[in-house]
């Protein structure tokens, strides 16, 4: 085993790489800590910027590309590519650090987006949101991973809060940026929506420029086995299924293309398992982590959550759009109560952790606001609602995602070995994106299922109460159900005959809501079964530097067994914690031998 460092020596590249590192101990001041962070959160701003930005403008690039109807495969390879790079990134950095992967994650980013802005059809964007999802996929998983890394669990939730605040600036400026762009038919003489991936080249370099300069931390690279039938596995799982859950509600979720997908997914789930079992240690995903308690609520928990957390995020818009006529933009800022709500409930709950210690009571909490803010909506959300009306629920389904993101991450990270910190991490973080895309395909399906029913019943009953409703349906001008395929036509009919579409479409947004909801409250019943640890007061570098001073360089199967006693039961391998010795956490000093 040799051990390596990010410490330059000689120059001023070293002067700042030494003032940038730790002390002997492993622990970085304060300021160091802001310093690193104000680079991750530029890059993670890149991420979750772009992302924003380009659902507003997709419409106008794929006219401008003509290729309206190939629209979803841009979005498409960029969540495959992103999704399965994500576990990647995190073992990955485990073995060989963090430092060049997240600078990679970077780089790719910003090629990809300057290979979108060249884009001359839509296959071609497909192609470089596919390079630009490559990147964006290490982006958010290995920057909570090194915070993991530099911060002790008990503090970690309060920097981690920066990083919501990050993505609710995101949330609210990326609608607007994108509108500004997409609007533009000409800027500098490219073509306005362009400029939606050139903007992320300056912003790209200037993260780049920022972590190579900020981020040297100590690492101890291991000899071992890249498990690439596994990632190959992976692969043959997740893609087939990724593409079904964007496609499906097109193809038919029982047609051929369908079934294959199922089918081709399936084999590749048995291969990953087949994999994962023969590397063992040295595995993608070491199954050995679901035998840890808090790995596996929370893994199951972020599959519900996700899924429950996109069906409001994703069903807000779509109402405020169609039924009150808003712009992507004007909708994007009539979101800012959620945006709000996350931002306050991420960091009140890391600020309450850092006092107490005690984490599991707000994911619970939090699931109660989100379901209870999920199942209001179902009964207020009509096509007369006003937006005001919306938003103390807003705020109330945003408190219950902000006390839910960092905790989930923090009891993770809390549980299991400092050295499966980066796998860990992007774990979570890969269910969590699985559980969003399962909850998107499930609630758009059962949206457009239920849309021509309920519009066709809303225009029936208009018909009956208002003879100028009932003349046009005659007349051939309104038609029951129609063409959902584009909505904008309901802004420029006379109020008298949009009401029905707009009153049918809020009968079908009340019934997502509701079955988001349910999913959501499943949530509570899974968290419940989250242990409680002890918190270590010792970052991951720590624990890490104490086990090797204490016990020497751990060999083999005992390493990560070794480091984790050096941690204290919060910081333990992906074994079972044991608990009720107190003081461990504390000193983080105990060790075998």
């Amino acid at each position: 085993m040799s051990q390596t460092t990010a410490h330059p020596t000689g120059g001023r590249g070293g002067a700042r790489a030494a003032a940038a590192a730790p002390d002997s101990s492993g622990a970085f001041t304060h300021r160091q800590i802001l310093t690193i962070i104000v680079g991750l959160m530029v890059a993670m701003f890149l991420a979750a910027l772009d992302q924003t930005v380009v659902a507003t403008a997709i419409r106008t690039i794929a006219d401008d590309l003509q290729g309206y109807d190939l629209q979803a495969w841009a979005t498409t390879a960029f969540l495959i590519t992103s999704t399965i790079a994500t576990p990647l990134y995190g073992k990955l950095s485990d073995i060989y650090g963090r430092r060049p992967f997240y600078l990679f994650a970077i780089a790719v980013f910003v090629v990809g987006s300057m290979l979108c802005g060249l884009a001359n059809s839509m296959y071609e964007l497909a192609a470089f949101r596919a390079v630009q999802g490559i990147g964006a996929g290490g982006l958010m998983s290995l920057a909570l991973a090194i915070i993991g890394d530099i911060v002790p669990p008990r503090e970690r939730s309060r920097y981690q809060g920066y990083f919501m605040a990050v993505f609710g600036t995101s949330s609210v400026l990326g609608p607007v940026i994108g509108g500004f762009f997409a609007g533009q038919g000409s800027l500098l003489g490219i073509d306005g929506w362009r400029w939606i991936f050139y903007v992320n080249v300056p912003l790209g370099l200037v993260a780049f420029a920022a972590v190579f300069r900020v981020l040297h931390l100590p690492h101890e690279r291991r000899e071992h086995r890249i498990d690439w039938p596994g990632a190959l596995a992976l692969v043959t799982f997740l893609v087939p299924l990724l593409i079904v859950a964007e496609q499906g509600r097109i193809w038919g979720w029982g047609s051929t293309r369908s079934v294959a997908c199922y089918v081709v997914g399936a084999v590749g789930f048995v291969l990953f398992l087949l994999a994962e079992r023969a590397y063992r240690d040295e595995a993608l995903l070491p199954l050995r982590l679901f035998r840890n308690r808090s790995f596996t609520v929370v893994g199951v928990g972020s599959v519900v959550m996700g899924a429950g957390m996109f069906g409001g995020l994703l069903l807000l818009p779509q109402y405020l759009q169609i039924v009150h006529g808003s712009s992507a933009t004007v909708a994007g800022l009539q979101m800012i109560p959620l945006v709000a709500g996350i931002m306050t409930g991420a960091m009140s709950s890391g600020i309450a952790i850092s006092r107490t210690g005690r984490y599991k009571v707000f994911p619970l909490v939090g699931i109660v606001f989100m379901t209870v803010a999920l199942l209001s909506m179902s009964f207020v959300v009509d096509a007369d609602t006003s937006v005001w009306t919306l938003v103390p629920f807003m705020v109330l389904l945003g408190l219950g995602l902000g006390f839910n993101f960092q905790p989930t991450i923090l009891a993770v990270q809390n549980a299991v070995s400092p050295r499966e910190m980066g796998v860990a991490t992007s774990s979570v973080t890969f269910f969590r994106q699985m559980g969003g895309t399962i909850g998107t395909a499930v609630f758009l399906s059962v949206l457009f299922s239920r849309l021509p029913v309920d519009i066709e019943s809303a225009v029936t009953s208009a018909a009956a109460s208002d003879p100028r409703v009932a003349q046009a349906v005659q007349s051939g001008q309104l038609q029951g159900g129609g063409d959902l395929s584009d909505t904008s036509f309901i802004q420029t009919l006379p109020s008298f005959l949009a009401a029905p579409f707009k009153t049918g479409f809020s009968n079908s947004i009340d019934l997502v809501f509701l079955i988001a909801a349910c999913v959501v409250a499943l949530g509570f019943f899974v968290f419940l079964f989250l242990p409680q640890l002890a918190l270590s007061d010792q970052s991951g570098i720590q624990a890490q530097q104490a086990a090797r001073q204490t016990a020497g360089e751990p060999t083999g199967d005992d390493a990560g067994g070794q480091v984790a006693e050096a941690a204290g039961p919060g910081a333990r391998s992906s074994r079972e914690p044991r608990v009720g010795r107190p003081g461990v956490a504390a000193t983080g000093a105990r060790h075998r031998g």
